[in-house]
C-alpha cells in the first residue's frame, strides 16, 4: 500500500510570483536583443513601451531595432517625443529611414522636428528612393578612405568611426569628387606594412550597384561574389550608399516568400499570416480563385462536347481524373522547376529553346512510363481500344503539360511578370482544360465509326 504522506510530500510547489518577477527580470538583463525583442512584441503597448524604457540606450536601440515593422509603428505613438527621438538618432541610417516611411506624415513631421540637421537629412535622402530599388535598402553608415593615406593613419581612421558604421571590414576609397576608385578589407589593411600607401593595396575595380538597381539583382550579387556589403553608386560614380549583407539576406526572403504566395495562386501581402486581417487573405486570393474557376469551365465544355462519346463509352470517365491529374502534376513539376531556375539566374530566357527541346525529350519518356502503367488497368477495365486511348492520351497530355508547364516561365518572364505567376494551380487549369479535348478526341477519332 502507497505511503499517503510521502505522495503528498512529493507535490510540486507552485513558484511564487516573486520568483516568476526574478525569472522576467533576469531574462531581460541578459537576453540577446532579438529574444527580447520578440518577447517584447507579444506583450501591449503600454506594457511594451515600458519595459523598452528600462534598458540602457544601446540595449533599447538594438532591442527596437529588431522589433517588426508594424510594432515599431504602432509604439511610436506611445512615446514621447524625446524618446522616440533618443532611439532614432542612434539608429542605423537604413532602419531609421524604413521605420519613418512606415509612419503617418503628421508622426513624420513631428520626428523630423525633434531629429539634427545630419539625421534629417540623411532619413529624407533614403526613405526617397523608390521601393523595390537598391536605393530603398541602402544604408549611409559606411566607412571611407583617402587612397593616400598610409594603412597606419587608415587604421586609427577606422578606429576611431567604427561605433558610427555599420560595418568596417571593408572600407571605399573615394577621391575629391567622392566618386568610388577602390575598397580595401580590414584584413588587408592590418597586413600591410604601416606606411604602405592604401591605392597600393585596395583593390582598383570594386564591384558596385546602381540607385535603381533590383533589389532582388543586388541580393543576387551579394550572394554570387560572397560580399559582407555591396557599395551602391549614383549616375557619376559617387559613393551614396552600402547594402550589407543581411538586408540582402532579408530582401531574398522577402521574394522567396512572395514566391510561395504566387506559386499558391495569392496576391502577394507585406504581413504575416498571424497579423494579416481576414479582408486582406480575402482580397489577396479571391482574384485567381475567380480566374480559375472561369479557366475550369472550358474542361466543362469540352466534357459537354464530347458527350455522345461519353454515353457510348461509360469506362472513359474512369480514367479521366487518373489522366488529368497526370498532365497537371506533371506541368507543375516543370513550373517549379523553372520558376525556381530563373529566380536564382541558373537559366534565362536565352536558354528556353534548348530547353524546350530537352523538356519534350523528358516528357516523352515520362509519358511513355506512365502508360505502360496505366495500359493494363485500360485493359481490364474496357478492353483493347480503351487501353490503347488511354495509353496514346497519357502520352499525349504528360507531353503538353510539362512543355506548358516550363513555357509559361519564359513567357512571363519575356512580358515582365514575374515567372512565379505560373503557378502550379494555372498550369494545372490549363492542363485540364487541354487533357480533357485530348482525351475526348483520341477516343472519338478511335472508338466512333
Amino acid at each position: 500500500m502507497p505511503n499517503t504522506e510521502t505522495s503528498l510530500n512529493k507535490v510540486t510547489p507552485i513558484p511564487s510570483a516573486d520568483a516568476a518577477i526574478e525569472t522576467i527580470v533576469h531574462f531581460v538583463e541578459t537576453a540577446h536583443p532579438v529574444d527580447l525583442a520578440a518577447w517584447i512584441a507579444e506583450l501591449p503597448y503600454e506594457q511594451a513601451k515600458s519595459e523598452i524604457l528600462t534598458l540602457d540606450l544601446q540595449r533599447r536601440v538594438r532591442t527596437f531595432g529588431y522589433l517588426p515593422a508594424s510594432f515599431q509603428a504602432e509604439l511610436v505613438a506611445w512615446l514621447s517625443r524625446g524618446e522616440l527621438a533618443e532611439i532614432v538618432t542612434r539608429m542605423s541610417a537604413d532602419d531609421r529611414a524604413d521605420l519613418f516611411k512606415l509612419l503617418t506624415p503628421e508622426q513624420q513631421q513631428r520626428l523630423l522636428r525633434d531629429l539634427a540637421r545630419e539625421e534629417r537629412e540623411d532619413i529624407r535622402r533614403l526613405s526617397s528612393y523608390a521601393e523595390g530599388t537598391a536605393g530603398a535598402i541602402m544604408t549611409s553608415d559606411y566607412a571611407t578612405l583617402s587612397a593616400d593615406m598610409s594603412t597606419r593613419e587608415a587604421i586609427g581612421l577606422l578606429r576611431r568611426e567604427a561605433p558610427e558604421k555599420e560595418t568596417i571590414y571593408r572600407s571605399y576609397i573615394l577621391d575629391s569628387e567622392r566618386r568610388l576608385i577602390g575598397s580595401i578589407r580590414l584584413h588587408e589593411l592590418i597586413l600591410a606594412a604601416p606606411h604602405t600607401p592604401v591605392s597600393e593595396v585596395m583593390d582598383p575595380s570594386p564591384i558596385s550597384a546602381t540607385l535603381d538597381m533590383k533589389q532582388e539583382e543586388v541580393a543576387q550579387m551579394i550572394e554570387h561574389y560572397d560580399l559582407l556589403a555591396l557599395p551602391v553608386i549614383d549616375e557619376g560614380g559617387r559613393l551614396v550608399g552600402i547594402i550589407t549583407h543581411d538586408d540582402a539576406a532579408d530582401v531574398m526572403q522577402r521574394e522567396t516568400t512572395e514566391d510561395f504566395q504566387r506559386i499558391a495562386t495569392v496576391s502577394p501581402f507585406s504581413e504575416n499570416m498571424r497579423e494579416a486581417s481576414v479582408a486582406v487573405l480575402y482580397k489577396k486570393r479571391i482574384f485567381w480563385l475567380s480566374l480559375l474557376v472561369i479557366g475550369n469551365l472550358f474542361s466543362g465544355a469540352g466534357l459537354a462536347y464530347f458527350e455522345e462519346t461519353i454515353l457510348t463509352y461509360v469506362a472513359l470517365v474512369f480514367f479521366l481524373p487518373l489522366l488529368i491529374d497526370s498532365s497537371g502534376n506533371a506541368g507543375s513539376q516543370s513550373a517549379t522547376l523553372m520558376v525556381r531556375a530563373l529566380a536564382t539566374g541558373d537559366v534565362t530566357l536565352k536558354d528556353w529553346r534548348n530547353l524546350i527541346l530537352r523538356e519534350l525529350l523528358i516528357a516523352t519518356a515520362l509519358g511513355l512510363t506512365m502508360a505502360v502503367v496505366v495500359s493494363p488497368v485500360g485493359l481490364l477495365r474496357g478492353g483493347s481500344d480503351i487501353a490503347l486511348v488511354v495509353g496514346l492520351t497519357m502520352i499525349m497530355v504528360v507531353i503538353i503539360g510539362s512543355l506548358v508547364g516550363m513555357s509559361l516561365p519564359f513567357l512571363l518572364s519575356h512580358f515582365k511578370f514575374d515567372p512565379a505567376t505560373a503557378s502550379a494551380p494555372l498550369v494545372t487549369t490549363i492542363s485540364d482544360a487541354v487533357g480533357v479535348l485530348i482525351y475526348f478526341s483520341i477516343a472519338t477519332a478511335i472508338l466512333i465509326p
